[in-house]
């Protein structure tokens, strides 16, 4: 069917039909091909509960495919009726339902009755919108939708996108076909259809065949993204070093390049697409912030941070119960958690995010010192110093993690360990050297192991 035989083997196929014209136009040519091709075909309904006829929409649904000696199945969804956003609402609702019936049924790819007005409508759309190239490119004959349809391996395909309405219209009444029409197709608060009762119509006048000409243009600027794209993979890939972006090679782009690079770097992370206004202050911040500035942009997805000439994107983590800020604390206040090491390979402390493990070691604390010992795991302070080792000074714990490379925003995440003498190790950096035991005992090593997030 259009094409399906040659580029997809599936053993199910699931078809969304909502009952209107151009879905019973696609049941039915799908019904002939699966019959030909010896594959097995589900009809699926989302039940959104909009319309007083909704009912009756799933009825006629059922009807349909039982009509064809098909297997249905629906799913209701409660879309807010909270005055905004319900096409968008609807939409998400709709499709995530879609994915689950088709994993249930071990449907590999899931037909959608768009067609080639639709096409021409959500290009205006997205023109009106000042989309760029991506969203002008239009809908795809064939695509995975993992955040749409919650399966990156189900595909989702177009199969009727070269086909106007008028032809779907043509060839329901050729094989008189029943439909349902939903009124709220008719109803011009909705944005597409105030464009398809209002605007098209008046384009049809004037340029007859404006809808394949407008779907031809959007397959020239598809391929122009996929150049594009093309491009930014291999610009991400000379700035890249290991998980962050190295701005100085960033930097020698042009501009056009700088932000086509930093737009794929969202899409290959999987971050939602920042707007272009949004992107262009990320750009200037990076760029033109002082060297020791702890620069922080935040993004719904995540946090772009810079260290050292690198751009990193770093997730929002939820603060730890540990954690707290000093100046808003009583002076007789006590802060950090109190135990005592009975011998165990490790300790989990939640309130401060990890594990900490005593590791047997040749090089490390006394064990029969350190459990007579009341220890305190706490975040640091200000003011520790720690000597990691004989031949190294002992110097503050901000000067071992500059050392280091460790960014500002993981130091603050990352514990130490202290007794009555004084600082025994750092998550970080390691151990203080001044309270190792004699060669020959039993000796531990203390490692932190921050939880996953």
């Amino acid at each position: 069917m259009l094409g399906l035989r040659d580029t997809y083997s599936p053993t199910c196929i699931a078809l969304a039909c909502s009952g209107g014209l151009d879905s019973m136009a696609l049941l039915h040519l799908a019904h002939g091909w699966c019959v030909e091709a010896g594959i097995e075909l589900v009809v699926l309904h989302v039940h959104h509960g909009l319309s007083p006829h909704a009912d009756a929409w799933l009825a006629h649904v059922d009807q349909a495919g039982a009509a064809l000696g098909l297997a249905c199945d629906h799913r209701r969804v409660t879309v807010p009726k909270d005055g905004s956003g319900i096409e968008a609402a609807a939409r998400k609702l709709r499709y995530a339902a879609l994915g689950e019936m088709a994993r249930a049924h071990g449907a590999g790819l899931l037909l959608t009755a768009h067609h080639l007005d639709d096409q021409a409508e959500t290009v205006l759309l997205q023109l009106l919108r000042g989309s760029g190239p991506a969203g002008l490119s239009g809908m795809d004959p064939a695509n995975a939708a993992p955040d749409l349809l919650g399966d990156a391996a189900l595909v989702m395909a177009r199969p009727l996108l070269s086909q106007s309405r008028a032809a779907l219209e043509a060839y329901a009444s050729a094989h008189a076909l029943r439909w349902v029409e939903d009124e709220s197709n008719q109803d011009p608060r909705y944005t597409r259809n105030a464009l398809r009762h209002q605007v098209m119509p008046a384009l049809a006048n004037n340029f007859p065949g404006f809808q394949a000409r407008i779907a031809r243009g959007a397959a020239h600027v598809a391929a122009a993204q996929r150049m594009l794209d093309e491009l930014a993979a291999q610009d991400l890939a000379a700035c890249l070093d290991g998980e962050a972006v190295d701005l100085e090679r960033l930097g020698k782009l042009s501009a056009d390049r700088i932000d086509n690079t930093l737009r794929h770097l969202f899409v290959v992370r999987g971050l939602a697409m920042p707007s272009t206004a949004w992107l262009s202050q990320m750009v200037m911040q990076l760029f033109s912030a002082r060297e020791d500035a702890q620069l922080k942009v935040t993004h719904p997805g995540c946090l772009v941070r810079r260290h050292r000439g690198k751009l990193f994107l770093t997730p929002h983590l939820a603060a730890l119960a540990g954690m707290r800020d000093p100046d808003d604390a009583g002076v007789l206040e006590k802060f950090g958690q109190d135990f005592r090491w009975q011998g165990q390979a490790s300790i989990a402390f939640p309130a401060y995010g990890g594990v900490l493990h005593f590791d047997p070691v040749e090089e490390g604390i006394d064990a029969a010192w350190l459990r007579s010992q009341l220890l305190t795991i706490d975040f640091r302070t200000g003011g520790e110093r720690l000597k990691p080792a004989a031949n190294r000074p002992t110097r503050g714990l901000k000067a071992h993690y500059q050392a280091l490379g460790v960014p500002a925003w993981e130091r603050e995440r990352l514990p130490v360990v202290s007794a009555a003498p004084g600082l025994l190790f750092a998550a970080g950096i390691g151990m203080d050297c001044r309270h190792f035991g004699a060669p020959g005992s039993e000796l531990i090593g203390l490692r932190w192991v921050a939880n996953p997030v």
